[in-house]
């Protein structure tokens, strides 16, 4: 009886510890991602390892401030309105590499401009510039958070 309990209790503790093992994230960024403005846009590169679940996702989201311009029909050009907006990408999910590890490049697209970036509707807006803030870089294994880190956008 003695022995057949701890056969038991021996079998359900390599049962517990191995679905602990399975559920944790390992992934990790391999060294720091770099981000680099590239005028109204960014682009973040880097590399992940360590991924061991099904799927895994990557995704940049950055405070940005846009600074437009208007044109005329005359074409005359005059300062437009700046405007604050959240600049993001992402790889949308993706299956785990049979490796463990990906490269990755993500950029923004361009903000969208709002209708009262110019003075008159009949102006023309176009975006000028964009100052972008911090990068957070996050990976997601599984829709769960598996590492972050914060990137200057140089």
């Amino acid at each position: 009886m003695k022995r057949s309990l701890l056969i038991t209790l021996a079998t359900f503790t390599v049962l517990v510890l191995s679905a602990s093992a399975a559920q944790a994230q390992s992934g990790h960024f391999v060294g720091t991602p770099t981000c680099r403005d590239n005028g109204t846009t960014y682009t973040c590169s880097g590399k992940v390892a360590g991924l061991g679940g099904t799927t895994f996702e990557i995704t940049t989201t950055a405070d940005a401030t846009a600074q437009t311009e208007c044109r005329n029909p005359a074409g005359n050009v005059a300062p437009g309105q700046t405007f604050d907006f959240d600049a993001a990408s992402d790889t949308g999910p993706l299956p785990t590499p049979r490796n463990g590890a990906f490269r990755f490049s993500l950029t923004t697209v361009n903000p969208a401009i709002p209708a009262d970036a110019c003075p008159n509707p009949k102006w023309t807006a176009s975006i000028v510039d964009v100052t972008f803030g911090d990068v957070t870089v996050s990976l997601f294994e599984d829709n769960v958070l598996s590492d972050q880190i914060t990137v200057p956008v140089s």
